[in-house]
C-alpha cells in the first residue's frame, strides 16, 4: 500500500515534515513502520496550497528518497496546506498519472488501500465517472477513480458524506463482481481551506490513519513522524476528520452498501 501526510496551519516549509523528521515521510518510503508493505517506491508526489485557488502539483516515478529535485522543491517551499504521498502500488503501472496526489480545480485528493479485484471492475468503476468529469481520468488507479466518483456525488457541497457514498458505490461493485478485501481506504483531501481525512475498511483491516495537534496546526499522517507516539491520536476506522484552521472535528464515515446495490445490478 502507500504512506502519506498532510498538514495545514501556519506556514511553514515542506520538508520539515517530508524529510526532516525521525519518521519522515521519505524515512517510510523505504522502511515504514506501519502497514502492509515497508517499502513505497513506486512514485511519490506533493500538492500544495499558496496565493491561488488551485493547487500546484510535483510527482514523479523515482523512489522518494532518490530524487534531487524533491529535496530541493521541499526546502524552499513554503505553504498553510500540503499534501505528500508515496506509493506502493497494488498492481498498476508506475507511471506519474498514477502517482498521488490527484486534482480537479480546487480539490486534491490522496489515499491508501485498495479496491478488491481491480482488474475486474475497471471498466465499470470507469463508467461510474460522470461524463463531465472524465476527461480528468488521466490515471488507472482505483483511487482517481474514488476522487472523481465523490465529485459526481456532491464534493464542493459536502466533502464529507460525497466521499462516503462513493466508497459505498466502489465496495458495492467490488462485493459484486470483485474479490476480498472488498475495500479498505484511508484517505486525506482538500480544498485548499479545509483538510479532510478517513479511514475505513470493508474488513477489520483498515489502513492506519493519524494525527496530531501542533500549536500552529495539525498534521495527518499514515503513521506517527517521531517516537512521542502519546502526543498523536489514532483515527478510528470508519471515522472521519475535518479540520477548519487548528480546530479539529470527527464525523461518523460508514458507508452502507446495500443502498448502492443499484448500481451493480
Amino acid at each position: 500500500m502507500c504512506r502519506f501526510l498532510a498538514w495545514v496551519g501556519a506556514k511553514r516549509y515542506l520538508d520539515e515534515l517530508v524529510l526532516n523528521q525521525e519518521q519522515s515521510l521519505v524515512i517510510q518510503s523505504r522502511n515504514a513502520l506501519i502497514g502492509k508493505t515497508p517499502i513505497n517506491a513506486d512514485g511519490f508526489g506533493l500538492a500544495w496550497y499558496s496565493d491561488r485557488k488551485t493547487p500546484c502539483f510535483y510527482k514523479d516515478t523515482n523512489p522518494a528518497w532518490s530524487d534531487a529535485n524533491l529535496k530541493q522543491l521541499t526546502h524552499h517551499t513554503q505553504s498553510h496546506l500540503f499534501l505528500a504521498h508515496v506509493r506502493a502500488s497494488t498492481g498498476t503501472a508506475t507511471s506519474r498519472n498514477n502517482c498521488h496526489p490527484f486534482g480537479v480545480g480546487k480539490w486534491s485528493f490522496m489515499h491508501n488501500g485498495q479496491a478488491g479485484g481491480h482488474d475486474r471492475i475497471r471498466q465499470e468503476l470507469d463508467g461510474m465517472i460522470p461524463a463531465d468529469l472524465y476527461g480528468h481520468r488521466l490515471g488507472a488507479t482505483e483511487s482517481e477513480a474514488i476522487f472523481l466518483i465523490a465529485h459526481g456525488e456532491g464534493l464542493d457541497a459536502e466533502p464529507i458524506a460525497a466521499m462516503e457514498r462513493a466508497v459505498e458505490r466502489v465496495e458495492a461493485l467490488a462485493r459484486r463482481r470483485g474479490t476480498l478485501p472488498y475495500l479498505r481506504f484511508a484517505a486525506c483531501w482538500s480544498d485548499g481551506g479545509r483538510l479532510f481525512a478517513a479511514r475505513y475498511a470493508s474488513d477489520r483491516f483498515a489502513p492506519s490513519l493519524h494525527y496530531k495537534t501542533c500549536d500552529d496546526g495539525i498534521i495527518i499522517s499514515s503513521e506517527p513522524l517521531d517516537a512521542n507516539s502519546g502526543e498523536w491520536t489514532e483515527v478510528p476506522a470508519n471515522t472521519a476528520i475535518e479540520t477548519r484552521g487548528n480546530s479539529l472535528n470527527t464525523h461518523a464515515f460508514e458507508p452502507n452498501v446495500q443502498y448502492r446495490r443499484a448500481d451493480v445490478a
